[in-house]
């Protein structure tokens, strides 16, 4: 058990390693439409897993309320988007293909911001991959082996763009490819971390767990609205975010529906 729990955590991490790794074999600059692609493709996988490995696991949870089922995923959800809320108001950062810092007015390089907007969204995936493990772990509720492998499996092909999404563009600025790799990593480094220390919390996440499962999700589709779907729509209209969003969507359910 314990070699799976430590591979299920490091799977996204591995997804992001390779994302970054594009620095070595493409060019100094990533194609506009293929950024808007990959954007697209990964907000389609993590409203998927929201919905799929989530939100339907946290109702089905807390069946024994009757019709107020839904109460606890809602509840978790609401608390995941106002927490990424929050985090987005003290956290200096800059979005890929931005002039404009958000958050507190701190005199940060440029690349710090950029990893530091990246890093936000990995918060809820590293969240979202603990609370389903802590669950399998525990044996509680209904999460499987396979429905944990397969969000893993999901969060790691989204995290593919997301590492080539960061490190692309420092290595664009002119920023060497080893470092602009690490940055890549580094901006991932919460993933595995915050998964581990949900698990080391199994005791006190069971009696929670459709509130986190609901929170996961709503920390994942605060990060889907307020950044890729805009990074998906920018610039010369295209229609190749919205299919590959739909493609991502449609993987993650398979995975999630198939393994699961």
């Amino acid at each position: 058990m314990f070699t799976e729990l430590a591979g299920g955590i490091l799977i996204p991490f591995l997804g992001t390693t390779a994302g970054a790794g594009c620095v070595f074999f493409m060019r100094r600059s990533m194609h506009p439409l293929l950024q808007r692609a990959l954007s697209g493709f990964a907000a389609g996988v993590m409203v998927a897993a929201s919905i799929w490995s989530l939100l339907i696991p946290a109702i089905e949870q807390s069946e024994h309320l009757g019709k107020f089922a839904f109460f606890p995923a809602a509840v978790g959800f609401l608390g995941g988007i106002f927490f990424l809320l929050f985090l987005d108001h003290i956290i200096p950062h800059l979005h890929i293909n931005s002039n404009e810092p958000e958050g507190p007015k701190k005199k940060l390089r440029r690349t710090t911001m950029m990893v530091l907007s990246v890093t936000l969204h990995n918060i809820p995936e590293g969240m979202a991959v603990g609370v389903v493990f802590a669950a399998l772990l525990t044996g509680s509720g209904e999460i499987t082996r396979m429905g944990a492998i397969a969000l893993a499996i999901g969060i790691a092909i989204q995290n593919f763009p997301e590492g080539a999404i960061i490190s692309m563009p420092l290595r664009a600025e002119g920023m060497g490819k080893f470092k602009a790799f690490s940055y890549g990593l580094l901006s991932a480094i919460v993933e595995p971390l915050g998964a581990l220390l949900t698990i080391l919390a199994a005791s006190f996440v069971v009696p929670v767990l459709p509130y986190l499962l609901g929170f996961a999700a709503g920390a994942m589709m605060y990060v889907v609205v307020e950044e890729l779907i805009p990074e998906m729509s920018e610039g010369e209209h295209s229609n190749i975010g919205a299919i590959l969003f739909a493609v991502g969507f449609v993987v993650m359910m398979i995975l999630d529906v198939a393994l699961g």
